[in-house]
């Protein structure tokens, strides 16, 4: 089964250590049922996350949720924001590469 790490105590996502697709395996943790796969170093839901409320890893809000988030969800781009960036929800979430942008 794929692992993933959580770094705090209070994190309320986990980052994973190889690709997911059905379940992954908390190190010194329980399992968790995926909705879908995830990629090696992208985060899963390990709460329910409010729409509004904090992402946190390392122990410390690292963004907002742009809508609600159900453990076993990928955290990524389309649904959680920066804090610090207005343009964080503009972002491809495959390449990062910004949907916002027009060159003339």
């Amino acid at each position: 089964m794929s692992r993933a790490f959580r770094i705090h105590t209070d994190d309320n996502v986990a980052t994973l250590l190889e690709d997911a697709a059905e379940r992954v395996s908390l190190v010194d943790g329980p399992d968790i049922a995926l909705h879908g796969p995830i990629a090696l170093g992208h985060k899963v839901a390990l709460a329910d996350i409010a729409e509004g409320a904090a992402v946190v890893k390392f122990g410390i809000p690292i963004g907002i949720a742009s809508s609600a988030i159900r453990v076993g969800d990928w955290v990524h781009l389309h649904n959680c924001a920066s804090r610090f960036d207005g343009r964080s929800g503009g972002f491809d979430t495959v390449t990062g590469a910004a949907r916002d942008m027009v060159y003339d």
